[in-house]
């Protein structure tokens, strides 16, 4: 498989990373030690601290960027860049914890001040800049940011709903709610009557596994579609926003599967300017201008794969990979193999992109170049409130789940469903934690806080995945999101981004479908 090529900048801290993670390679990815030893394990005196050591698999720390909500724009640049910066301390952190198990074991407190005590000394450094950019371009930068430079430990166990905020909390307070009213607290327990794991720890494999051992995902991570609930989420509200009043119709806009092999691992809303701002690899539809450095005047001059030439909007989400071994492009590089996203890249079978209309009133035009973002790469460890993806399978759709990948029965295929916020402040084409200045509705179907209706984003992604095998607590060959590495790869992880570049005559053209109750493309 290709990838596309473009003169790129190599910060000495990427350039550090890749030389730290090559030392780890093999397989293809990176090998993680088998650290879920059993506390009745046979290896000597130092059982209990061995045992101790080895449940912290991964990094928990607090996401700073969802906490500025007022950032001047002058200072968008430079606060981006450190959180940016932020993000590969985490990585780097990761690194170390997940190649230095040995030593570990036998310091149960090697964890905490060779890992965890310097990542949050480092972070404060960001922080403090971060609090004296914002206050320096006249904004007021939150005091208790320092709060948030100390990170924890975690054992790989799936967050509950009751993790984090409401994940039922309703539209209008910033865009925090989980979608279009969607109950993901209640509707989630998609796993009923299937024991995939036999009582046995998550991550149980050996060293290796499926390109790299206990970076997941588990086979806890995986549920028999038939075992899914029907209707256990709220299909009415979340994955139909059309009701019987309101705005009715429909727009289909034609894009392609990426056909052009366009693939990064950058992040243009959320890391502008940083290479490999995403730390996973992002497919791409619509829009061929797509890196890190794009400004908008590149995206409105850019190609576009959508079969209207006056759609140059920008389709991106994390691609889908099956662990086989594969070795693909990006298998040595940050973003890729390098970073844990090992195996197989596997393109969508169809990519149906629809902007859909509001139960309860007509929408407006979307903002050139607005943006927006829905559900959230971290989600493993930020919690659910902004967890808004979901799996299922052809043939099973009213059967849904947010924190599980779905095992479908022969002939069907994998599902990936986003649905995106259709709320918006009527003034902003961005905000400083990416998601204040667009909303989900409430329950109700309305926008509440002055915030105006505009058409909905849906996104399915239908893909042909051989199917894993779970057995006894192991899975082998498994499917998974790209995501950042001390995420494991957990399905609640997905999410997916959206930039309208839309002539304004194209828009005009979605907003008098949608409101006439047409079905047009």
């Amino acid at each position: 498989m290709g990838r596309n090529t473009r003169k790129r900048r190599t910060p000495l801290a990427t350039k550090a990373i890749a030389a730290s993670a090559a030392l780890a390679l093999g397989g293809g990815g990176l090998v993680w030690a088998n650290f879920y030893a059993s506390a009745d394990e046979d290896t000597g005196s130092g059982d209990r601290t061995r045992a101790a050591a080895a449940q912290v698999a991964t990094i928990d720390c607090p996401d700073v960027g969802q906490q500025l909500s007022e950032v001047p724009d002058q200072a968008r640049g430079e606060v981006d860049a450190e959180l940016a910066s932020m993000d590969q301390q985490i990585t780097e952190a990761y690194q170390r914890l997940a190649t230095t198990r040995d030593a570990q074991a036998q310091d149960a407190g090697y964890v905490q001040n060779t890992i965890l005590q310097p990542l949050k000394d480092n972070r404060k450094v960001l922080i403090d800049r971060i609090q004296l950019e914002i206050n320096r371009a006249g904004g007021s930068a939150p005091e208790n940011l320092d709060d948030l430079s100390g990170c924890t430990g975690t054992p790989a166990e799936q967050p509950q709903p009751t993790d984090g905020q409401d994940g039922g909390q309703e539209q209008g307070d910033g865009g925090q709610g989980t979608g279009d009213g969607q109950d993901q607290g209640d509707g989630q327990d998609a796993g009923e009557g299937q024991d995939q794991g036999d009582g046995q720890e998550q991550g149980g494999g050996q060293v290796g596994d499926n390109g790299n051992g206990a970076a997941g995902p588990f086979a806890d991570d995986f549920v028999d579609i038939r075992n899914v609930r029907p209707n256990s989420r709220d299909l009415q509200n979340g994955l139909a926003a059309n009701g019987r009043s309101g705005s009715r119709g429909s727009f289909v806009t034609k894009c392609g599967v990426n056909a052009n092999n366009l693939f990064n691992s950058d992040n243009i809303i959320v890391a502008p300017g940083v290479d490999n701002g995403a730390h996973h690899t992002h497919d791409y539809v619509g829009n061929q201008g797509n890196t890190a450095f794009s400004s908008d005047e590149d995206l409105a001059n850019a190609a576009t794969t959508c079969r209207n030439q006056a759609d140059k909007s920008t389709y991106y989400w994390p691609v889908l990979r099956l662990q086989d071994g594969t070795q693909e492009f990006d298998a040595n590089d940050l973003g890729g193999g390098a970073e844990g996203n090992v195996g197989k890249i596997l393109k969508a079978s169809k990519a149906e992109i629809k902007f859909v209309g509001n139960r309860t009133s007509k929408v407006v035009a979307m903002p050139k170049f607005l943006r927006i973002i829905t559900g959230d790469a971290k989600a493993f460890t930020n919690g659910l409130a902004n967890a808004n993806t979901s799996f299922s399978c052809t043939g099973f759709e009213n059967r849904q789940v947010t924190d599980k990948y779905v095992l479908c029965p022969r002939g069907s295929q994998v599902v990936r469903t986003s649905n995106f916020q259709s709320c918006w402040d009527g003034q902003n084409i961005d905000s400083a934690n990416h998601r204040s200045h667009v909303a989900f509705v409430g329950r109700d179907g309305r926008c509440a806080n002055g915030f105006q209706a505009i058409p909905q984003l849906q996104v399915r992604l239908v893909y042909n995945v051989p199917a894993p095998t779970v057995q006894n607590g192991q899975v082998r060959n498994p499917y998974a999101v790209d995501g950042f590495p001390e995420q494991l790869h957990k399905p609640i992880t997905d999410h997916n981004d959206f930039i309208n570049v839309m002539s304004d005559s194209l828009m005009n053209k979605v907003v008098k479908c949608i409101n006439r109750g047409q079905r047009c493309s």
